[in-house]
């Protein structure tokens, strides 16, 4: 029900402004104009509003996932381009400066000057600004590089269009339309003002340190964190937090883990982290007592409040870390329904928590089914992946379909396997699952 209120109010704002036109005093205008200056309004109500869904709010996040968030984000960012694209090629009035006889502004459009300039600055921008962020990870080496240009970026271009609305605009000369265009304008600006400076000086207050850097794995690490000068942080299991360690509180050097410990075990909180080539490639290194800061927790991939009878986990690699979450959880809470975990990796070495895994799978109400891509000669379990086949074999039992199903590892897995249990007849509401790269 959350996502749909958000859907709703996301939507009411973005037809505000048409709603606001549609009821001021102005008489009409050719109908392509009409259409241009709408273009125009939607996507500027688009952009304003992006702010909201890139700032990290877990009110908004919470209800339908960090990741159909940034997708409903990209989405609506793509579609605001468009429209901003065409909008001044709608218009059928020509441009000039205003006309004695004229004074409603029927026969000519905005006069040349500084408002007209910011629109087209900011007409070439935004294509410049999406452009740079499908190819985020081509032209930029370093994320908090990326993080800075991409708020920096977007302040300006909505700066430059909230002058181009209010100064060039038709109807936004009407104070109702004027004072909406200056509220979101400012709610934006204040979000980007939480992420960058009001957040940083909270967790200034909440600082933690390193407690505990271990090999869990082949190029896998298990981080622990331990708070200090506090009781440490409420979370779910299955959640996830942007984790910045050895750097300012300020510092754009975070990436978001999903953490791997459970409420129950208060205080710490512990990670499961893979090298990538980043700063992970460092945390061999990394000294015991380093300062460390957590932003979170964000994500919906919770078995917290779900009542199903039984539970499927199914992990990839690294993606095993929300799954021990969950099972240390279910473990100290003596949760006894029956779960099944399905984990794969290319190579035995790859199986982080063994012995731990191990130890649940003697219990008779859990399962554990590892599957090696490529096995070694001593290797007796599952070979290959998880495709479909795997999972029908798997979880396709006609009392398995009420299940709850939690998903985490590669963008692919889990979109396969997302297919098939919904091909098996599993509820939609029954599948959690979360990415953390977007195209």
């Amino acid at each position: 029900m959350r996502g749909i209120w958000l859907i709703a109010i996301y939507l009411g704002i973005i037809v505000l402004p048409l709603i606001l036109a549609a009821v001021g005093a102005k008489p009409p205008r050719p109908v392509w104009d009409e259409i241009a200056s709408g273009a125009g309004m939607v996507a500027f109500a688009i952009l304003l509003a992006e702010f909201l869904l890139s700032g990290r709010f877990r009110a908004i996040s919470g209800g339908v996932g960090m990741d159909v968030t940034m997708r409903f984000h990209q989405l609506l960012a793509r579609s605001a381009l468009a429209l901003v694209i065409v909008h001044p090629f709608l218009y059928t009035t020509p441009f000039g400066w205003a006309l004695p006889y004229d004074p409603s502004r029927q026969l000519t459009l905005v006069q040349p000057g500084p408002a007209l300039m910011a629109g087209a600055a900011a007409w070439i921008l935004l294509p410049a600004f999406v452009l740079v962020s499908i190819a985020r990870s081509d032209l930029f080496k370093r994320y908090e590089n990326w993080r800075w240009a991409h708020g920096l970026g977007a302040a300006l271009i909505a700066g430059l269009s909230w002058y181009h609305a209010t100064q060039a605009g038709r109807y936004s000369s009407d104070p109702a339309l004027y004072w909406l265009w200056t509220g979101l304008f400012a709610v934006a600006i204040l979000s980007l003002a939480s992420v960058y400076v009001l957040r940083p000086i909270t967790k200034l207050r909440r600082q933690w340190k390193v407690c505990e850097i271990s090999k869990a794995a082949d190029q896998t690490w298990a981080v622990d964190l331990e708070p200090v000068g506090h009781d440490g942080i409420s979370y779910k299991a299955g959640q996830f937090f942007w984790l910045n360690i050895g750097h300012s509180a300020f510092s754009l050097s975070e990436n978001p883990f999903s953490v791997a410990s459970a409420p129950a075990q208060k205080g710490k909180l512990s990670f499961v982290i893979k090298e990538l080539g980043d700063f992970t490639s460092t945390l061999s290194s990394i000294p015991q007592g380093t300062k460390a800061y957590v932003d979170g927790p964000f994500g919906h991939m919770t078995i917290e409040r779900r009542h199903e009878p039984g539970i499927g986990l199914i992990a990839g690699g690294v993606g095993i870390a929300p799954m021990l979450s969950i099972l240390r959880e279910l473990d100290a809470t003596g949760d006894t329904r029956p779960v099944k975990l399905v984990y794969g990796n290319r190579n035995e070495g790859q199986i982080v928590a063994s012995e731990e895994l191990d130890r649940y799978a003697q219990r008779q109400d859990v399962d554990v089914v590892h599957v090696i891509a490529e096995p070694g000669p001593d290797w007796c379990g599952e070979t290959g992946i998880t495709d479909a086949g795997f999972i029908r074999r798997h979880f396709g039992r006609p009392e398995q379909r009420d299940w709850l199903y939690v998903l985490c590892g590669p963008p692919a897995m889990m979109t396969g396997a997302e297919e098939v249990l919904l091909a098996l007849g599993v509820a939609p509401n029954n599948i959690l699952s979360e990415r953390f790269t977007y195209d």
